[in-house]
């Protein structure tokens, strides 16, 4: 089976107004796809579709809840009768719940599954039978939780399971049926995109997506890739593909790991905001591909190219050692030229990026952190990109509280000593 270029093909899109959809919806687009745009919010998908086609690009839209399989069908009718085929259709649309499963409610729940789970079955089954007879790309996007799931988003990892488990029979399904139908399993990490503030929150503090955290750019890419080129599994993020593998061949251990580091690697330091807005049961979308906290996003995936170009797979392997001494040479000395981001899209200087990652490579959960008058400041907890994390055990008001590297003067042992001393240190804390 031969997939058609971007450019020559008609996609569906599910999720299209936030985060991940609305990136690759854009990123389509530009390429010159022709695009049928799906979400509940009728408002952000016109003015989507407005921002396409007055940039040049061709996109129509259907407001559409994918628990609905009858509201599909007709997407599906009237990208048919405008472009008179469908080439590939995304299941991307979901919703997320913090908390502890004994503690969420039913309703909350099956309204997880309605969206997360039947909105894939939903898709998956209308885009087969449009699929069938021409060929085309099923593309459904999963996480790395479906193989490796996280405590206090457990009924989300539930679903993403269930997403794995219903997209790998199908394609065997369809398969053994011989029908032209490429179906993809998307499995991002942590990704940069308004997830956390679209999610209903049970937990006593606002959670946060744990590092590394990724760009929706590397997913929307990976989305595109799969509609040309068969592909069973794709992660996103070099992580993604360690955490499945961890589950996969260490799972006490990493069952171990999550009990010991999943709260505070999802406590972002803030207490719970009252009467926050989600997207549970109604839409919370506002046209932002990413969130709004300030992180230190990775741009670029090493993994992810090597994934995309199998030519430089075959030399890695087949040049061994000096294949992989290169590659290694060749990007110490780009370095420069690498772009770093921060969340409002400032790229950090040289000078900082050598100095952040010297001391990164030095610095270790449990070391004391230490004012330059040598008085105690806190204990880390591990490092959050360009920032040290650190226990509550010294927080008076029961928060983790963070510092930035570049405020780190040395590292000697088990001691990380600060440019300020440990009053300065905390006076930032009360002003931030």
């Amino acid at each position: 089976m031969k997939l058609k270029e971007i450019g020559d093909q008609v996609i569906v899109l599910t999720g299209a107004t936030s985060g991940i959809g609305l990136t690759t919806a854009r990123m389509a687009a530009k390429q010159g796809a022709r695009l049928m745009l799906i979400a509940r919010n009728e408002q952000a998908l016109r003015d989507l579709t407005n921002e396409i086609n007055n940039s040049g690009g061709i996109a129509q839209y259907h407001a559409a809840d994918v628990a609905n399989e009858a509201d599909l069908r007709e997407a599906a009718r009237r990208t048919v009768e405008a472009w008179g085929r469908i080439d590939t259709w995304v299941n991307d649309a979901g919703v997320a719940i913090y908390g502890k499963l004994v503690e969420i409610s039913e309703d909350d729940a099956r309204r997880l599954f309605d969206t997360d789970f039947w909105g894939v079955v939903n898709g998956s089954r209308v885009a087969v039978d449009y699929l069938r007879e021409n060929g085309g790309a099923l593309i459904n996007l999963g996480s790395e939780v479906s193989d490796a799931p996280v405590p206090l988003i457990g009924i989300y990892a539930a679903a993403k399971h269930a997403v794995k488990g219903f997209t790998d029979a199908l394609r065997m399904e369809l398969e053994a049926d011989n029908l032209p139908i490429s179906v993809t399993l998307i499995k991002p990490t942590s990704i940069h995109t308004p997830f956390v503030e679209n999610a209903r929150n049970y937990l006593p503090f606002e959670p946060m997506v744990p590092a590394p955290v990724y760009s929706p750019d590397l997913v929307a890419e990976a989305i595109l890739y799969c509609a040309q080129n068969r592909v069973r599994d794709f992660f996103v993020g070099e992580m993604a593909a360690i955490h499945s593998g961890m589950a996969s061949y260490t799972p006490r251990l990493n069952d171990k790991f999550m009990e010991w580091t999943a709260e505070s690697m999802q406590d972002s330091g803030k207490p719970a905001a009252a009467g926050r807005r989600d997207g549970l049961h109604h839409s919370n979308s506002n046209l932002r591909e990413r969130g709004s906290d300030d992180r230190f996003v990775m741009e670029r995936s090493v993994y992810q190219k090597v994934k995309m170009h199998p030519m430089l797979t075959a030399g890695l392997f087949a040049g061994g050692g000096i294949a992989v001494a290169a590659l290694i040479a060749s990007r110490i000395a780009k370095l420069d030229q690498t772009e770093f981001h921060t969340n409002d899209g400032m790229r950090l200087g040289q000078g900082n990026k050598e100095n952040e990652m010297n001391r990164n490579m030095d610095i270790a959960e449990h070391m004391e952190v230490v004012g330059s008058d040598g008085a105690h400041v806190g204990t880390v907890d591990h490092l959050e990109g360009d920032q040290i994390k650190l226990t509550k055990d010294d927080s008076t008001d029961g928060r983790h509280h963070r510092i930035p590297v570049n405020d780190v003067e040395s590292v000697d042992r088990n001691r990380v000593m600060l440019s300020q001393t440990a009053q300065q240190a905390k006076a930032a804390w009360q002003n931030a």
